[in-house]
């Protein structure tokens, strides 16, 4: 068997995580060619979820494999991170804290395997990739991380957007609103100046965490990039950009160097999002690609849209929930984002109740420490919250019609979400716990454990018969 190596020394490094994946049989490596135009996202989603990952070595046309699947499950991510399943949002929310209180800064370095190759010209085509849902607007960048700096202070913020390929040396960027890329690019504007950027292809989790921690966790004027030294156990490593004045992941696979002249938009969308639905084509900020560099062998990152937008983005939600629920409300002991809502917009809250009122206490804290929300059901601490079914149970049998649900109108959410539109919407939450005191009538029935070693068990063999 072999011997599972000790990581965050590996989180760093993209390449080393896919080889360690790979010595433990978490890697299925797809040996015949496929097209990088629907079949190979279609042929992804068949493995999505699996407790392994998924490294397209012959993507046609092009010399790169594709490596996808990282963050679909939770079993592997927490693998990656030598830790059980269950421990990993309190993990993170860890490592979140220990940021935030004694950040470590990045260290930028001379040299590093992104700047093993220099291109002379810049051509995106020539990168495999994917085109993922078949009414997509084209290829398109998902699992990357943007660095930029604020243009007053030279702040560094870490984000994920995704970037729609329009030619050999453009894109067209979506940014979220409320984000800190959004605020720098209207500073920016004001200032009469562009943005300059990178945009990292291939890089480790602990940075994929640090660009999705919510703004709740990391202000406007902290630096995030430290949150992936956290998560390293050593400070994050940068190369200076060749023709920015933005940093570059040195361990990145690939990394490109860009900027953003306010006012400039192209067309932007349709792209499937992790709603399951299709985001809207409009006008976005324009992006000019200056310089591509890479290792000398790459690999090019991509996700699915979906599980591993809820285990990864997600995640980092609700860790950061996890965190300010515990100092703000007595006896919350677990928070899950479910899959059901995409992984940002239902969060299920595991309560040990010490006196009434509390459970109302956790909607509201709740809603505040993640703004994308739009649900919040909070249960006692004996019910699975990983469980859909133990979780249904606690609506239909504790939560009272009349007085357990809380309704918000007019308030601020996620826009990718259909029913907030322009961002507005209406939040609810539900209170599924037991009233407090309590009583014998909401016990739960139990039975006896048993230890199967005393009983010998027979099966009675039976052949089947076709019909």
């Amino acid at each position: 068997m072999n011997k599972k190596k000790k990581i965050p020394a590996l989180c760093a490094d993209l390449g080393a995580i896919i080889e360690e994946l790979d010595a433990r049989g978490e890697l299925i490596r797809v040996k015949s060619p496929v097209n990088s135009k629907y079949d190979l996202a279609g042929l992804a989603a068949k493995f999505e979820g699996e407790n392994r990952a998924v490294l397209f070595e012959k993507v046609k046309g092009y010399d790169a494999p594709v490596f996808i699947g990282l963050y679909w499950s939770r079993t592997l991510l927490a693998d990656v991170f030598s830790r059980k399943e269950a421990e990993l949002p309190q993990y993170v929310a860890d490592c979140i804290a220990q940021w935030q209180s004694m950040p470590v800064p990045p260290k930028v370095v001379k040299k590093g395997p992104v700047l093993e190759v220099v291109e002379s010209a810049v051509d995106l085509r020539k990168l495999p990739i994917p085109v993922h849902a078949v009414n997509d607007a084209g290829p398109y960048l998902d699992a990357s991380v943007v660095i930029s700096k604020d243009p007053e202070n030279g702040v560094r913020n870490a984000s994920i957007q995704r970037f729609l390929i329009v030619d050999k040396d453009t894109l067209a960027v979506n940014i979220d609103e409320g984000r800190h890329l959004g605020l720098y690019l209207e500073k920016a504007k004001q200032r009469g100046e562009s943005l300059p950027l990178t945009i990292n292809i291939g890089v480790g989790p602990g940075l994929h965490f640090a660009a999705a921690t919510p703004s709740e966790a990391a202000p406007p004027d902290t630096d995030e990039l430290g949150i992936a030294s956290a998560f390293h156990g050593e400070p994050l490593k940068l190369v200076k950009g060749t023709k920015s004045k933005v940093e570059m992941i040195a361990d990145a696979m690939y990394a490109l160097e860009c900027e953003i002249t306010p006012g400039e938009l192209l067309e932007e969308g349709p792209f499937a999002e992790v709603t399951g639905y299709y985001a809207t084509r409009a006008p976005r900020p324009k992006v000019k690609v200056l310089r591509i560099c890479h290792r000398k062998k790459p690999v090019f990152h991509t996700i699915l849209s979906g599980k591993e937008v809820y285990n990864s983005v997600g995640l980092l939600g609700e860790a950061n929930v996890l965190n300010l629920l515990k100092k703000q409300i007595p006896g919350v002991k677990d928070v899950f984002f479910s899959h059901g809502g995409c992984g940002f917009y239902h969060a299920i809250v595991q309560i040990s109740q010490v006196r009434a009122g509390w459970g109302k206490q956790a909607i509201m804290a709740t809603f505040a420490a993640f703004a994308p929300l739009k649900m919040v059901t909070v249960v006692d601490d004996d019910v699975d919250i990983r469980n859909p079914s133990d979780v249904e149970w606690a609506m239909t049998t504790r939560l009272d019609g009349q007085t357990g649900i809380l309704k918000i109108d007019n308030v601020f959410g996620h826009g990718l979400n259909p029913t907030f539109s322009d961002y507005i919407g209406t939040k609810i939450g539900f209170d599924a716990t037991r009233p407090f005191p309590f009583g014998p009538e909401y016990d739960r029935a139990t039975v006896k454990k048993v230890d199967l070693s005393e009983y010998n068990f027979e099966v009675q063999s039976k052949k089947y018969v076709h019909p």
